[in-house]
């Protein structure tokens, strides 16, 4: 208690709640990262200080930002019998046969928004006013709708934005209700409003019985890293996909994925799909079918080479420094069964099946551009060339069937060169797709939902709806210290002055989505840094097939060492298309754009290197 009252002046007032109930030793921990955040220091350290930061907050964030919804009650089964991925996600944490496989609830990373408007009476009309205060409409166009294109530069592909999807649609899509909302423009409303007003299927919620939270969702998908975006997230997707010979999956003969008579393709998860989506869908069902010629377990394989090229191949790519390059190596050790974990403790992320809040943080729709600048790859090849632009391709008919068809005429070389060559954009205000304002979106098994959606309006709406802290609420909650004005989220004027008239001077109101987009950025990072400490909590998972499993006589000896000489996604490729990455990539990771030089070789050793 002396200790609390003696430290209070050097916290910043608006978090004393949330130290006031923190054990002693977390408190202290508390303090070294709060001091280092007062200093904006820790992106400056050296790696192996820069480490130690981070490996406290993470432990922070483990004990004050992951909450369980409740209403998972399985129990512990044997491991050795279970010696393989089931395809509803159930048997793969060690405890408990359910957590995290399909239908089970999403945990938060911290309580759902509070409500402090007065009487019961009034809090249903009031809960209303909230979640269209400011409209959504008016936020979507006064400050996301795209004005110019504005690229991420070298750093990030298309072919990053692409993977980025692929992983969304292998951990989290929450069920939806029957019922419909509809939104609506304001009145006299009608700058950058494609759509006066459009309807969708709410979430649906359930009771929880969890003290922390009235009410929760449920994930339709499997979030584990289980390659259910190919294999399908229960035995019904999976059979759809296989085509039960020598364990194979279905592909076309020109090595793209098959297609049913609708037209729709045949894979794990086919919802919202477009060409670029599809495509590493494809080169994933060639690599588990190569894999099967050799062993049985191939999925197993497969969904370990998936993360870990996600981990320390794609995540080094969107995080640029030194610090993280080493973090995300010590992250590829943890689950490739190394020990890693006994410094930090048991990791509870996938306890959750998921969390509202991570989906909420790869909002990341401004990485899409309006088009797809296709490469000529018929030139005569030698040492790398950039190829020439051939013809630009409207996103729009790149989306659903026709982008299926357009993506079966061009075929899966043509279109990985041609992404990879190509910059996405950058997660920044003003450069969300207008295209997405009038969007057919896809209901879970490929059809065309009728009612087209305003998406920007809706991930707005979606947030509030699903009691997601804004901006403030949720930097508060993640121990960061939040912002009293406009100024101490950027410097930029016509943000600031974009975001006056929005929200005027209540920085309480500002939604999260608005908030990533507009932070000012550290060096090297394509995201904000309040988004990337949600990417901290969750970036390792209990998975046994990662840890405890993770070894020859689970994966066989040839499956282990498959994984084990895969480091990139460049393996992958050059694994499948040998002659592409010589002669069309002069960049060293797949993830960034290829015609960037590769990166310039550092001698000294990464954990005794310095800041920046």
């Amino acid at each position: 208690m002396v200790f609390s009252v003696f430290s209070a002046p050097y916290v910043h007032p608006e978090l004393h709640p949330i130290v006031a109930k923190m054990t002693l030793f977390d408190t202290i921990l508390f303090y070294v990262i709060h001091f280092v955040d007062k200093l904006e220091l820790w992106q400056r350290l050296p790696v192996l200080l820069g480490l130690a930061y981070l490996g406290i907050r993470r432990h922070l964030h483990y004990r004050y930002n992951l909450l369980h919804a409740g209403g998972v009650n399985g129990h512990k089964y044997d491991t050795q019998e279970y010696a393989y991925t089931t395809p509803d996600g159930m048997c793969n944490h060690p405890a408990d046969h359910l957590i995290s496989s399909q239908g089970t609830s999403f945990g938060r990373n911290m309580p759902p928004t509070t409500l402090d408007y007065g009487t019961n009476i009034q809090l249903l009309f009031l809960m209303l006013i909230k979640l269209l205060d400011p409209h959504p409409t008016v936020v979507a166009s006064k400050l996301l709708e795209r004005k110019n294109f504005k690229e991420a530069g070298k750093q990030f592909n298309m072919i990053a934005c692409s993977w980025m999807q692929l992983m969304i649609h292998d951990w989290i899509d929450h069920l939806e209700d029957t019922e419909q909302v509809e939104i609506r423009a304001p009145d006299g409303y009608s700058s950058g409003c494609p759509l006066k007003s459009f309807m969708y299927f709410k979430t649906k919620k359930f009771k929880t019985d969890a003290s922390c939270m009235k009410f929760g969702f449920q994930n339709i998908r499997t979030p584990w890293w289980d390659g259910s975006v190919i294999y399908g997230n229960n035995e019904k997707g999976m059979k759809r996909a296989r085509t039960f010979k020598d364990g194979k999956l279905k592909i076309s003969e020109d090595g793209l994925l098959e297609h049913d008579e609708k037209g729709i393709p045949i894979s794990g998860d086919v919802r919202n799909c477009w060409a670029g989506f599809s495509l590493l869908q494809a080169l994933f069902v060639k690599e588990h079918n190569a894999l099967c010629d050799m062993l049985k377990n191939a999925r197993l394989v497969t969904s370990a080479i998936i993360a870990k090229v996600h981990t320390i191949d794609w995540t080094v790519e969107l995080l640029k420094t030194d610090t993280l390059l080493a973090g995300m190596r010590i992250n590829g050790c943890e689950f490739l069964g190394k020990k890693f974990k006994d410094l930090f403790g048991n990791i509870c992320g996938p306890l959750l099946s998921g969390l509202v809040e991570f989906v909420s943080v790869y909002r990341m729709h401004s990485l899409l551009p309006d088009e797809i600048v296709l490469r000529d790859i018929k030139p005569t090849r030698g040492e790398y060339k950039c190829p020439p632009i051939l013809e630009k391709e409207p996103m729009k008919e790149l989306l659903g069937k026709e982008g299926e068809r357009r993506l079966s005429n061009l075929g899966m070389e043509q279109m990985l060169v041609s992404m990879g060559h190509q910059s996405s954009g950058a997660v920044d205000l003003w450069n969300y797709p207008t295209w997405l304002g009038n969007l057919i979106a896809h209901d879970i098994n490929g059809e065309d939902i009728p009612d087209p959606v305003d998406m920007a309006t809706m991930e707005v709406y979606r947030d509030r709806e699903r009691g997601v802290a804004r901006y403030n609420e949720f930097r508060r909650n993640l121990l960061m210290i939040p912002i009293s004005k406009w100024e101490d989220l950027t410097d930029d004027e016509e943000v600031i002055e974009a975001l006056r008239d929005v929200y005027e001077d209540d920085a309480e109101k500002l939604d999260l989505i608005v908030g990533l987009h507009a932070e000012k950025r550290i060096r090297g990072f394509a995201i904000s840094e309040t988004a990337f400490f949600i990417f901290l909590i969750m970036a390792w998972k209990a998975d046994r097939f990662f840890t405890t499993n993770f070894n020859s006589k689970t994966y066989t000896d040839k499956g282990l060492e498959w994984v084990n000489k895969t480091e990139t996604l460049k393996d992958v490729i050059d694994r499948h298309f040998p002659e592409m990455t010589k002669n069309w990539m002069r960049s060293s990771r797949a993830f960034c754009v290829w015609d960037s030089m590769p990166d310039p070789t550092n001698y000294i050793p990464l954990y005794l290197r310095s800041a920046p």
